[in-house]
């Protein structure tokens, strides 16, 4: 195996760890402390791939694991998540991540959580056929052992501070791809560490999830909207490269999801369930990709929730066989 780093000014290391599906790989970023120490930002999925890859970057950059020293979470989905109780027990570091992410943690992965059987139950009411929504029950079932051992953790809160790589960073609340989601914010050097908020050249996976009321798709909206007012000269996102077009990127991402649900609501003269609009939207093939199709699905139903929740489309049908069509 060879893992693609790259080292950015102050010694940063920039790690793309492997991810066992369409993404490739996540970014983990090493940040070098006092005393030789570092912080490592989201080490990644609990697979073996993953942990071969960080043997060869410790080998790579004349590192061990007891020189990591904290971990800090951008926010709870897997990708980013999964390694956080490993290398707490292999280094004894605490990891932090606030404390919305770390109740996600527990409903999805915790000892009697129900939640892929919740999904399962949302996607077949808004149509997805029976067997694709067990396919998609036993994907999610899957990450169980990617994200074991659970840490333990230590809540940051939005609008705080953090120190890292000796200067003070501002956490920033960024909803909706991931409710709990914060960015780091270095004002005098104009840096951003942006998780999944904002990456180039892939829009953010935005979600509805069952059980819950909020407006994902709004809320991303709004946090793309507060984080244009600040100026960024380099982001450092989950995925992909590092960019330096941030605001610029921001509007793109704005404009596909304006794009998006201008296609949804004209295909919605017609009722049609959130499932014929996923398929419309993304393509049948999915059907054979459960984790893709999961994240297809969510998005379509988070851009449904959104023109519903502004008049722009109503819900018809039964509670049991749920249909959407334009409003008159």
């Amino acid at each position: 195996m060879t893992v693609e780093t790259k080292v950015w000014d102050g010694g940063w290391i920039q790690a793309k760890i492997p991810l066992p599906f369409s993404l490739k790989w996540v970014n983990s970023y090493l940040i070098p402390e006092e005393g030789g120490a570092y912080t490592v930002i989201d080490p990644g999925l609990h697979t073996d791939d993953a942990l071969a890859a960080w043997e060869e970057v410790f080998l790579n950059h004349g590192l061990s694991m007891e020189q990591i020293k904290r971990i800090v979470l951008t926010h709870q989905h897997p990708d980013h998540y999964g390694l956080a109780g490993y290398f707490q027990e292999r280094t004894g570091a605490p990891v932090y991540i606030s404390e919305r992410s770390h109740g996600y943690t527990r409903r999805l992965w915790g000892e009697s959580s129900t939640y892929s059987e919740e999904l399962r139950a949302h996607f077949a009411i808004h149509g997805m056929p029976d067997e694709l929504t067990l396919d998609i029950k036993n994907n999610l079932d899957g990450f169980v052992r990617q994200v074991s051992p659970q840490p333990e953790v230590t809540y940051l809160k939005a609008g705080g501070t953090i120190r890292l790589g000796g200067t003070e960073w501002q956490m920033i609340d960024a909803p909706g791809h991931a409710f709990g989601q914060l960015c780091f914010y270095e004002p005098n050097k104009e840096i951003m560490i942006c998780g999944d908020q904002v990456l180039p050249h892939i829009t953010p996976n935005i979600a509805f999830n069952p059980g819950e009321e909020e407006d994902p798709l709004g809320c991303f909206l709004n946090s793309l909207d507060e984080l244009l007012g600040y100026k960024v000269k380099l982001a450092f996102p989950g995925h992909r490269e590092p960019f330096d077009d941030f605001i610029n990127r921001i509007f793109e991402i704005k404009e596909h999801h304006k794009r998006r649900l201008s296609k949804m609501w004209d295909m919605l003269r017609e009722p049609s369930s959130a499932f014929e609009v996923c398929e419309h939207q993304f393509g049948g093939h999915l059907r054979t990709n459960p984790h893709n199709l999961r994240f297809a699905m969510s998005e379509t139903i988070a851009h449904l929730h959104y023109l519903e929740k502004r008049g722009k489309v109503i819900r018809t049908g039964t509670p049991d066989t749920v249909m959407f069509r334009t409003a008159e």
